[in-house]
């Protein structure tokens, strides 16, 4: 579907057209514009053949059924995958992907191995969330919250992120709070300033996993031009602007970095009351498996005892690849 062809389309008609039509995909979530009887006939069978509501996609479901994911074929036969998570509370988050692949390379990652593509359009990501809200409405449910957490790097397709996100926050879109949406980055320092000065309260979240610059390194290429240092700055300059609480995720990954002595040069990386650790025990692949409950119970209790806010993620998805690092946008 293309969202951006209809102001085209409906430049010629009243101002009020826009706002229904915009009810119908974001509200209403219709599946055909034959549903839209506010709509001429005539008006209607132009957007069915100019700008068309089907999704090409294929629905997996875990076995807990806390997760789904689909894949999406995009008009240019690309495929991107996106993820729908049922909380015990009533959350309904998607995380949804920012790229066809993903230039950075993390050795941890599935969507790393793919290469780069290309970016997504604003309405490609938007798409992604008009999906699951069509599924979450046949049980008179709604997306709560998004997190940029998918297939890509958002801030490599910085504006395209930023466009889809003032739709979701938008009172006549989505109408989802900004607090409620989430732009995880690997540390892109440029972006991350660039967010601080931004009129949307949206959450920063780091990819971090690991404490020490050879360690991310390897892990991680993209510290090799952005070492730590240079990350933390970053950051610092945002909660000074900000006010606003940052999250780091850490993948706990088997004998990689998941010891003491880790867990402790962590403890002083996290040297202010605003950062917060997520602990992600990572899904097992070929190259690296999981870090044992026993080890990731003593690494937070190292953070806890030295005074960082910590929390260990809830695990989503592993049975049909839909967890962190395994979105890989091809069949299986």
């Amino acid at each position: 579907m293309n969202i951006l062809s209809l102001k085209k389309i409906l430049s010629s008609e009243p101002k009020f057209r826009f706002k229904q039509v915009m009810q119908a995909i974001y509200v209403d979530f219709v599946y055909d514009w034959d549903e839209v009887t506010t709509l001429s006939k005539e008006l209607r069978s132009k957007l069915n053949i100019e700008a068309p509501l089907v999704i090409n996609s294929g629905l997996s479901e875990s076995k807990d059924k806390n997760t789904n994911k689909v894949l999406i074929t995009l008009e240019d036969g690309l495929q991107i995958e996106t993820v729908l998570m049922k909380h015990i509370n009533g959350r309904r988050t998607v995380c949804v992907s920012s790229q066809v692949g993903c230039p950075l390379a993390c050795t941890f990652c599935d969507t790393g191995k793919m290469g780069f593509k290309r970016n997504l359009t604003s309405y490609e990501i938007i798409e992604q969330v008009i999906f699951w809200g069509r599924i979450l409405k046949k049980n008179n449910e709604r997306v709560s919250n998004v997190v940029f957490m998918g297939m890509g790097e958002p801030f490599l397709n910085y504006d395209n992120v930023m466009k889809a996100i003032r739709v979701l926050n938008d009172k006549d879109g989505f109408d989802i709070g900004a607090r409620k949406i989430s732009i995880s980055t690997a540390g892109l320092v440029t972006e991350i300033r660039k967010l601080a000065k931004e009129d949307i309260q949206v959450n920063l979240a780091i990819s971090l996993h690991a404490p020490n610059d050879v360690l991310r390194s390897k892990l991680m290429p993209v510290n090799k031009q952005v070492s730590l240092k240079k990350l933390f700055e970053a950051i610092d300059y945002y909660i000074d602007l900000t006010n606003r609480k940052v999250m780091f995720e850490y993948l706990m990954i088997d004998k990689i970095n998941d010891s003491e002595i880790d867990a402790k040069q962590l403890a002083e990386l996290m040297s202010r009351p605003l950062y917060m650790v997520n602990l992600i025990p990572y899904n097992p692949t070929n190259k690296y498996q999981p870090s044992s409950q026993k080890a990731i119970d003593v690494f937070k209790n190292i953070l806890r005892k030295r005074g960082v806010n910590v929390n260990q993620r809830f695990g989503f998805g592993q049975d049909i690849k839909a967890a962190c690092g395994q979105l890989a946008g091809k069949k299986k």
